[in-house]
């Protein structure tokens, strides 16, 4: 049958005339197409994170130096108990990205390393984290690291003594001199508070 030139077809240019659609037009995305924009969005957001707290732009709450400032509380409070109960003097020895600890030996009249001890083992920071030591509210030069002077005769900038009294301190954390601080203040008496300063809320 004719159509006359005047009549205008209301079939849709790409259906066919029995009414069915294409294959190619039922067809939506594929598995394969979906894991891809998936990883995509994956690579996005894991750049973002990494950018914030690697790199250190962000001044929220940072939850590794946190950590590291938890650990050396921790550490500091039982070497306390156990200078007491042990009668024996330690020493902590800082550098800008790490500490190490010593006991004194009263027989050769120096400190050395505590051996055999995992817990009281040298100690590295977290990546990009540096920490700032001071006495009596100075800042105290600090080696960037053990490996970068050889140490004979170590001499700790902290000590903690068996008569209980301990070298008061304040020992700072950060990612960056931008960002936020986490602290840890020792009291003479051995008293170990840690507090945040320059943090914004989320």
């Amino acid at each position: 049958m004719q159509t006359s030139a005047t009549r205008i077809s209301n079939r849709p240019p790409n259906r066919p005339s029995n009414g069915r659609i294409t294959a190619a037009a039922q067809r939506g995305f594929s598995l394969l197409e979906l894991l891809v924009v998936v990883a995509i969005i994956g690579i996005i957001a894991g750049a973002v994170i990494l950018s914030a707290s690697v790199v250190g732009v962000s001044r929220y709450r940072d939850q590794y130096a946190e950590q590291e400032t938890q650990r050396l509380r921790s550490i500091v409070d039982l070497l306390h108990e156990e200078s007491l109960m042990q009668t024996r003097d330690y020493g902590v020895m800082f550098t800008e990205t790490g500490y190490r600890f010593y006991v004194y030996d009263y027989k050769t009249l120096k400190w050395t390393e505590v051996a055999g001890d995992k817990v009281l083992k040298q100690h590295a920071l977290g990546p990009q984290l540096n920490l700032v030591l001071a006495l009596d509210d100075r800042d105290v030069p600090l080696l960037p690291d053990f490996d970068s002077k050889e140490i004979k005769n170590p001499e700790p900038q902290v000590m903690l003594l068996s008569s209980g009294e301990i070298t008061p301190f304040r020992a700072s954390i950060y990612r960056n001199h931008e960002g936020g601080h986490y602290i840890l203040t020792a009291a003479p008496d051995g008293g170990l508070e840690i507090t945040e300063d320059g943090f914004s809320e989320r």
